[in-house]
């Protein structure tokens, strides 16, 4: 017979406890791994070594780079999760995640080569965090960046049911004679605007604020997609028509126009005493966009520091050469806007819109 304090607490017992009856299922992990498998061989590009099942992944910079710097990024998603869970729409997350570090390191003018993700969960629903995988390695197709490792992170309590949270890092490379800083933008450059797919992945508390003040008035269609395809629709990955713009024209500097929107991002490569002075107007504003600014009854310098607002990658050329770098944007499956010049700051703002 059992010591009676024993038996007056039930939580203390002789039997066996497993890691699965704490919460974390290895089996489930060891599944989602084998499914992931056959999606990242498909991102397999020159320079890999060794990709996903070891420790540690492997990567070779191509020796076609003379003198590589390696340049990496880092970011998540945001709050644009909470409508994934909410809206069971998981299958373009990863894309975003993809996006918002790739696109970051091509500013610098490097080639991505490889990302990595992190996915952790309170309880490891194979089919979701499959879906999400399988949009990372969609986006790292499309970027030519090798998926080439990553972690799952089942971590009981951590997480509310059905909820969980995304990383994302990338390194890229570019020759160290070819780095953009934008110390050389003078007055007189042209500032193109390559149009956003939407919302991307910033501004998303805002996004809900919306929704939440709709409430059951929310339109049935955006820009001809169905509502929720509208707002869930994945950061656009601008790396391949980029790096073929890069290849042919002497771009001065790039902005990815993400948290912070226009006013905040444009600035980041400008060097002293320049400014960017953007024609309103000179790009259209998506009903997405109308609606978001309607709706949260925002005058335009809080749209466009708080959203792309249309525009998600801002290409600054020298006027000689913005017509010719417009047609190989365009080429490559861009939407691209004449949005703008530098000229000296003087007492404006590094950016001003009118």
């Amino acid at each position: 017979m059992l010591p009676h304090a024993l038996q007056m607490n039930p939580s203390n017992t002789t039997s066996p406890l497993s890691y699965k009856d704490a919460g974390v299922d290895i089996d489930a992990g060891d599944a989602l791994v084998e499914r992931i498998k056959p999606l990242a061989r498909k991102t397999m590009r020159e320079g890999v070594l060794a990709g996903i099942g070891g420790f540690g992944a492997l990567f070779e910079v191509p020796k076609r780079y003379k003198e590589p710097v390696l340049v990496s990024g880092t970011d998540g998603v945001g709050t644009k999760l909470k409508l994934a869970f909410e809206w069971n729409m998981h299958d373009t997350v990863g894309i975003d995640l993809v996006a918002m570090s790739v696109n970051d390191v091509l500013v610098q003018g490097a080639e991505p080569l490889f990302f990595l993700d992190y996915f952790a969960c309170g309880k490891l629903d194979v089919d979701t965090a499959a879906a999400v995988v399988g949009g990372i390695a969609k986006g790292c197709e499309l970027s030519g960046c090798a998926l080439i490792g990553g972690e799952t992170a089942e971590m009981p309590g951590m997480y509310p049911a059905g909820e969980y949270d995304l990383a994302g890092f990338a390194v890229g490379a570019v020759e160290k004679s070819k780095i953009l800083t934008g110390a050389d933008v003078k007055s007189g450059d042209v500032v193109l605007g390559l149009a956003s797919s939407g919302v991307h992945s910033n501004g998303f508390s805002l996004v809900r604020k919306c929704i939440e003040r709709a409430g059951n008035e929310l339109p049935s269609t955006l820009d001809g997609k169905t509502f929720r395809s509208a707002v869930m629709e994945p950061t656009r990955l601008y790396v391949q028509s980029v790096l073929a713009a890069l290849a042919a024209h002497p771009i001065k500097a790039l902005a990815h126009i993400t948290g912070g929107g226009l006013l905040e991002n444009i600035p980041r490569v400008l060097p002293d005493g320049m400014a960017a002075h953007l024609k309103k107007g000179s790009w259209p504003q998506s009903e997405l966009f109308a609606w978001l600014q309607e709706t949260a009854r925002i005058d335009d310098i809080e749209m466009n520091r708080t959203f792309n607002n249309g525009i998600g990658m801002v290409v600054v050329v020298d006027a000689a050469q913005a017509q010719d770098c417009a047609a190989t944007l365009r080429a490559s499956g861009e939407t691209v806007y004449t949005i703008g010049t530098i000229a000296a700051r003087g007492d404006s703002a590094a950016v001003v819109v009118a």
